[in-house]
């Protein structure tokens, strides 16, 4: 199974702690944030890992080398000018993947215990070109599904709803969780260009009848630690778990 690590970000929102060097690489209870989302991953089937690079490309590239690629293929899609985002980066690294089942695609800096391979069976039985990851938590926006899949968004700081198409049956406001379980003829799809968010891809799918569903990991631990006060966060409840 493929999966990809979605670590070309600036991670300006860390302030000096991405200074000299990359989120991926920031220490999380011992390690780099980057090697526990590669081992959450290897742990649930991954056997090839496509990472995305740009800001410190060359320190991602070393440590992955250095620690024998975590014991899986790697293979890194550098992004030269700048950060092509979530959408643009996947495009950008398209011809990297196997093709041959879905994959993986998790950012770097979603820390979890959730059930990865779940999400990969529940893709698998679907009739979906995703499938995302969701949990019931705040948030500025969220994802809204119907009984088919995606359907809309709802801005909160702008009390804005846009919806992609009329619902069919009940709707239900989700957060994104970061992480995505995707089928191939996706990446045949991308008409994008250049950096964009890989939600603008979904939403324009869904308006073509395409379906993208989620799968609730509600019940998992969670954390996004993309900015300093949830680092601290992170760094706090991993440093409780090692001394326990």
């Amino acid at each position: 199974m493929d999966a990809m690590i979605l670590a070309a970000g600036l991670g300006t929102r860390l302030g000096a702690v991405t200074r000299d060097v990359p989120k991926a690489l920031v220490d999380v209870g011992g390690k780099p944030i980057i090697r526990r989302v590669a081992e959450s991953l290897i742990a649930a089937g991954v056997d090839r890992l496509i990472i995305n690079v740009h800001h410190h490309a060359d320190l991602i590239i070393d440590y992955v080398r250095s620690a024998g690629g975590f014991g899986v293929e790697v293979l890194f899609s550098r992004e030269y000018d700048a950060p092509l985002e979530t959408g643009g980066g996947l495009r950008h690294a398209a011809h990297l993947f196997r093709r041959d089942e879905p994959f993986l695609v998790h950012n770097v800096d979603i820390l979890t215990d959730a059930n990865l391979r779940g999400l990969y069976a529940a893709h698998s039985r679907s009739r979906a070109l995703a499938t995302l990851a969701v949990n019931r938590r705040e948030t500025k926006r969220y994802l809204i599904f119907d009984e088919e899949g995606l359907c809309g968004r709802l801005d909160i700081g702008t009390v804005r709803r846009a919806e992609v198409h009329a619902p069919w049956g009940e709707v239900q406001p989700h957060a994104f969780a970061g992480i995505h379980a995707i089928s191939p003829p996706l990446l045949d799809l991308i008409t994008e260009r250049g950096a964009f968010s890989i939600l603008e891809l979904y939403f324009r799918l869904t308006r073509q009848a395409h379906r993208i569903m989620p799968y609730d990991i509600s019940d998992a631990d969670w954390l996004e630690v993309g900015n300093a006060e949830r680092l601290a966060v992170a760094r706090e409840r991993y440093a409780r778990a090692r001394g326990a």
